[in-house]
């Protein structure tokens, strides 16, 4: 499964907007050392250099394609290729941000105590991850996944369990002097319903569509679109209010 920086970043305006909320609620005003796993594009580590002037910002992300565009952005910061499952860096780090990326990863038990530990005394953890499992963008990809021709390939496909926000609180703070969770649901106003779908091709969409062939793609898309054209109702002009909860945690160690 590859990630398109051009197809992520179709809708930047947007998908920049929570991490701009959650990197202001950092508590740190000394930071020396930032990090962003999963970094994308570059902008969010564009919005964590910008707060943090002074910190050596780096960036790490596993795809290729994101780094590309990464470094074009922000020449003068260090991105580096890395799987955040694996990372062990060998120094701690003031700041560890992570804006839509641990989703993406299993075992949440393990996951977040581990990045806590790569934290310096009175380091903060930013972590914000969509909490959409149960919205009908997901619940449709499921449903045409499970109805097509297609579902013996992707018919049993899922995301990872994402969990609550009391379970990151109650996780968090057994290795955290400070936990703070909140969530939030945005509501994006995009042209049509169409935009709808290309937004979700970005990313919920990526692990129903990678096995499927050109042809299959096309017909998993128009199905798509008409479902999400009945679950979301177009204002008079046209536009689609896309609501779109995420979830919000800063752990300061």
């Amino acid at each position: 499964m590859t990630w398109s920086a051009k197809q992520y970043t179709m809708f930047e305006q947007q998908r920049t907007r929570p991490v701009r909320d959650l990197v202001a609620a950092i508590p740190n005003t000394e930071v020396r050392t930032a990090v962003d796993l999963g970094c994308g594009p570059g902008n969010s580590t564009e919005v964590l250099a910008g707060r943090f002037p002074q910190a050596q910002v780096t960036g790490m992300d596993s795809s290729d394609d994101m780094l590309v565009d990464a470094r074009k952005r922000l020449p003068g910061l260090n991105f580096e290729r890395a799987d955040i499952g694996a990372w062990s860096p060998e120094q701690a780090f003031d700041v560890i941000l992570a804006n839509a990326s641990l989703q993406w990863l299993p075992d949440h038990a393990t996951l977040y105590p581990h990045l806590v530990n790569q934290l310096t005394p009175g380091g903060t953890l930013a972590v914000q991850t969509p909490d959409n499992l149960d919205e009908p963008a997901h619940r449709l990809a499921r449903e045409v996944a499970a109805d097509g021709p297609w579902s013996a390939k992707i018919g049993a496909v899922k995301h990872h369990e994402r969990h609550t926000a009391s379970y990151y609180y109650e996780l968090l703070s057994q290795h955290c002097s400070a936990v703070d969770v909140w969530r939030t649901t945005y509501l994006h106003p995009l042209a049509d319903h169409a935009a709808v779908v290309e937004w979700f091709k970005g990313s919920a969409l990526r692990p129903f569509l990678a096995p499927l062939s050109d042809g299959e793609k096309a017909a998993f898309l128009r199905e798509y679109q008409a479902r999400i054209t009945q679950a979301y109702p177009a204002l008079g002009d046209g536009t689609v209010l896309l609501p779109f909860p995420r979830l919000f945690v800063i752990a300061t160690r």
